[in-house]
């Protein structure tokens, strides 16, 4: 037992009474996005039948990129041919490309009003070309509806196969876009049917063969990997 009274520990996070309240860090701050601009993007895409992987990789910050009219397009459908673990593109066995859909994504761009223009795809491992043609069709497209646009295409590996990867650079992005994703011990279980080093020669490739293209990477942290 304890004789007087009990003193319990500070809490060194609240506020004496009367003191100046303190003022939170301005990145603490967010304001909540405009919908009405959302809404526009939204009725805009669904209207004419595109996919974003905003939607399909289930983005945390569609909202707020969409209020600033910011979107990334995703061509050839929105099922993918691989079975990446990072990703929730539905996987499984994608329809026919449509014809159109080049055509569509430069519209959107133009009515969107973008400088920057993002196209990325899922794997289209069922196709010949594993979509490369429909990429170069809708560089060509965008460049035709904004040709002061900056174009950045965002591509899955094409398996390695030059021939197809020199089609969409041939098209003339301004950037060319491939991700690591993540180190090479993780490949097996994190990016099934891809390869580090495959993806590090597509990069070499393009910047060997088309200098003037920016050539662009991403990788993910926190998937296992560590300091060593």
């Amino acid at each position: 037992m304890v004789n007087g009274p009990i003193h319990p520990m500070k809490d060194p996070t609240l506020k004496e009474p009367g003191a100046p309240r303190q003022r939170l860090a301005p990145w603490l701050k967010k304001r909540l996005p405009k919908q009405d601009e959302v809404r526009k993007v939204r009725s805009l895409v669904q209207g004419l039948e595109l996919n974003t992987v905003c939607q399909s990789a289930r983005c945390p910050n569609l909202n707020e990129c969409w209020s600033h009219k910011a979107a990334t397009f995703m061509i050839m459908g929105d099922i993918c041919t691989r079975t990446c673990r990072f990703c929730t593109v539905p996987k499984g066995k994608p329809l026919a490309l449509e014809s159109e859909e080049p055509g569509k994504v430069a519209e959107a761009a133009a009515k969107l009003g973008l400088r920057h223009v993002v196209v990325t795809s899922v794997d289209r491992d069922d196709l010949p070309d594993q979509g490369a043609a429909h990429f170069a069709a809708t560089i060509r497209a965008i460049r035709t509806r904004l040709p002061e646009a900056v174009i950045e295409v965002l591509t899955p590996d094409f398996r390695g196969e030059g021939d197809l990867i020199d089609i969409v650079a041939e098209a003339q992005p301004q950037i060319f876009n491939h991700n690591l994703e993540t180190i090479p011990r993780l490949y097996p279980r994190v990016r099934p049917g891809a390869g580090y080093e495959r993806s590090l020669e597509l990069l070499r490739h393009v910047k060997q063969k088309y200098p003037a293209q920016f050539t662009k990477s991403g990788l993910m942290l926190g998937l296992g990997d560590t300091e060593k």
